[in-house]
C-alpha cells in the first residue's frame, strides 16, 4: 500500500512502518536500484526496471485469511449478468507503479465520503506493462474490521487486522474488483470490466471484499493495528 504525497505525510513511524512492510510483499511497490533499496511511490522516484525473465511455474499459494475471495471479477448470488463491455482504459500518468497478484482486503463495512470520479485506467507494473484496473477518487474512506493480505505466488504472506482503517484526503484507490452487500440485503460487484453506471457507488457497503492493487492518500491510519506474517 502506498501512502501519501508530496503535499503531505502519512501521520506516525508506525504507519510508515506499515506501509514500508506492506511494500515489500508486492503492493504498490517497484523495485529501484540497487542502491536506494525499495521505493515507495509517490513518496520517492522510481525507475522503470527492466522486464524480468520468464518465472518458473509457481505451485499453488497458501489460502488466504478471508477465505475465497474474488480476484477478479467473478458475478456472486443475486448479481445481474453483465452488461454492455466497459470502455476502453485510458492511461493513468499518474498512477504510482505497482505489482501484482493484487491483495485481498477485507472489512465488516466501507463508507465513502466525497466520491469525485470513479474510472477505468490503466497503471503500470514493475515489469513494465500496464494493466487495466478501477480508480476510485475521493476525500475520505472508512473501512470498519479491516484485514489485508499481501502475498506473492509464493512464500510468506503478511496480514495487518485494524479495527478501522481511515484514507483521508486526495483518496485514491486501484482496484481489480469490488464485492459486497447493500444495505437492503442485495449483492454487489464492480471491476474494471463492469464500472458502476453513471460511475456511481453506494454510500457505504458492508461484508466487503477489495481486490486492491494499491491506494495513495494524504493521510492513511490504522486503529488499531497488528500485522502477521504468515
Amino acid at each position: 500500500m502506498t501512502a501519501g504525497t508530496g503535499r503531505a505525510r502519512a501521520p506516525g513511524t508506525g504507519l510508515l512502518a506499515v506501509v514500508f512492510l506492506v511494500s515489500l510483499f508486492g503492493i504498490g511497490a517497484a523495485r529501484a536500484p540497487a542502491s536506494s533499496g525499495f521505493c515507495l511511490p509517490p513518496l520517492t522516484e522510481c525507475s522503470s526496471p527492466a522486464p524480468p525473465p520468464p518465472a518458473p511455474q509457481e505451485p499453488t499459494p497458501a489460502p488466504s485469511p478471508l477465505g475465497d475471495v474474488p480476484g477478479g471479477l467473478g458475478a456472486v448470488p443475486g448479481t445481474s449478468p453483465p452488461g454492455p463491455p466497459a470502455p476502453a482504459a485510458v492511461e493513468d500518468a499518474d498512477a504510482p507503479t505497482f505489482t501484482l497478484p493484487a491483495a485481498q482486503l477485507g472489512g465488516s463495512s466501507i463508507s465513502f465520503s466525497g466520491i469525485t470520479a470513479v474510472t477505468v485506467v490503466t497503471v503500470p507494473l514493475a515489469d513494465g506493462s500496464r494493466t487495466p484496473v478501477l480508480k476510485l477518487e475521493a476525500d475520505d474512506i472508512v473501512i470498519d474490521d479491516f484485514l489485508l493480505d499481501v502475498r506473492k505466488a509464493t512464500g510468506p504472506s503478511l496480514v495487518t487486522n485494524s479495527g478501522r482503517m481511515e484514507l483521508r484526503g486526495n483518496v485514491k484507490v486501484y482496484l481489480d474488483s469490488v464485492t459486497g452487500t447493500l444495505l437492503d440485503g442485495a449483492a454487489f460487484t464492480l471491476g474494471a470490466a463492469t464500472p458502476p453506471p453513471g460511475d456511481e457507488l453506494p454510500p457505504s457497503l458492508l461484508k466487503v471484499h477489495l481486490g486492491l492493487v494499491g491506494v495513495t492518500a494524504n493521510s492513511i491510519t490504522l486503529t488499531p493495528s497488528h500485522q502477521e506474517i504468515h
